[in-house]
């Protein structure tokens, strides 16, 4: 596959690391605070709740809702051709912070706000697992 078709991957750097590391095992883990319990998404050096620099990283349910969502019917970058349309969604976690995701295993005229998900990971590469999400089974 030429350079031109791959799709990025995601720049892994010393403070995402071990989000990165969890997703590759296949668990998802989120920084909390120690001092107020807040989770945060993406991750940072200080609680944006209390402002604490007692930051911990623990592992999450991987569960939530669909935010809100856009569909791409436009190509924007050659790698991601076949994939039209798609979705890119917004997943408000159980834990409480808003992470944009795909939503696989789902048609796009099947998504609704408030729709129940849950984290499954697609192994891009031999380093790189991402996050993705799909509608939880009722």
């Amino acid at each position: 596959m030429s350079e031109r078709n791959q799709k990025p991957l995601p720049r892994v750097d010393e403070l995402n690391r071990p989000y990165w590391e969890a997703a590759k095992r296949h668990e998802f883990f989120l920084r909390k605070c120690r001092e107020c319990g807040h989770y945060r998404y993406p991750p940072g050096e200080t609680c944006p709740s209390c402002l604490s620099d007692k930051l911990e990283w623990a592992k999450a349910s991987g569960r939530g809702k669909v935010y809100t969502w856009t569909v791409f019917h436009q190509v924007y970058h050659p790698a991601f051709e076949k994939d039209i349309p798609y979705a890119v969604v917004a997943v408000e976690l159980d834990e409480g912070p808003r992470l944009l995701t795909n939503l696989v295993d789902c048609e796009v005229e099947a998504i609704s706000i408030g729709m129940p998900v849950e984290v499954v990971f697609d192994d891009v590469t031999e380093e790189i697992a991402l996050p993705k999400f799909r509608p939880i089974s009722k």
